[in-house]
């Protein structure tokens, strides 16, 4: 397997405030990685730190097998896609419009998501909220990146749809080798389709293994969410 994102010693933050501390993490191709862990633990800075949204103030990121301080623009020509819990989508477009957006074919999205047929000339905006992240998911995968970073994806949306998003990430890394980045709240959800997870608590990794070892540790989980909300309270 090849590298697609590694971190190593990474600290990153907003101003004078750090959220994320010595955070080491890798995916590789073809590999699920989920990040986990409680409100406000800094798994949504990690991920904004790999797409280059928020710089990286101590360790290095490498992305395909190169480190980079680049642009999330830059980072996306050379095979990053990155979808969020806002959908990622333009509510005034079509969804034909919105997929034309993409550089993936309109075909493969409707492979993924067939019941999006039906709404490619309607208004994206009028689209429930399972069909619109189906549509940001498919755009994205259609892309073929090497690299797909997912930012709680689940939001809001009914278990059924969620296990749907999720299984179309573990296809996608099967299939086309798409290392994934997948940010969840839900520890559940994200592990039964992970290779490899990191649990993180107060910006730091306290845990890491297999999908499958750390779905078989409630303890660890527990005191990860169970100190992430102590520290929220206090």
């Amino acid at each position: 397997m090849s590298t697609v994102l590694e971190f190593d010693s990474v600290s990153a933050g907003y101003g004078p405030i750090t959220v994320v501390r010595d955070v080491s993490l890798r995916v590789e191709r073809g590999q699920v990685v989920a990040l986990i862990g409680p409100n406000g633990a800094g798994k949504t800075t990690t991920l904004y730190t790999a797409a280059g949204l928020v710089p990286a103030t101590t360790g290095s990121v490498s992305l395909f097998d190169r480190p980079t301080t680049a642009p999330l623009a830059r980072r996306v020509r050379d095979g990053l896609a990155i979808v969020t819990d806002d959908r990622s989508v333009f509510h005034s477009l079509t969804v034909r419009d919105n997929l034309r957006l993409g550089r993936g074919k309109v075909a493969d999205v409707l492979a993924a998501f067939p019941e999006l047929e039906s709404h490619l000339d309607r208004r994206t905006g009028l689209l429930s909220g399972g069909q619109q992240q189906m549509l940001g998911v498919g755009r994205a995968l259609a892309m073929k990146p090497q690299l797909l970073l997912a930012d709680e994806i689940s939001l809001g949306l009914a278990p059924i749809i969620v296990r749907r998003l999720m299984q179309s990430l573990r296809t996608a890394a099967e299939t086309q080798g798409t290392g994934v980045l997948l940010v969840e709240q839900s520890a559940r959800l994200a592990l039964e389709v992970a290779d490899y997870a990191y649990v993180l608590s107060h910006g730091r990794v306290v845990a890491e293994g297999t999908g499958t070892a750390l779905l078989a540790d409630i303890g660890t989980l527990e005191s990860a969410y169970l100190g992430g909300l102590a520290a929220a309270a206090s």
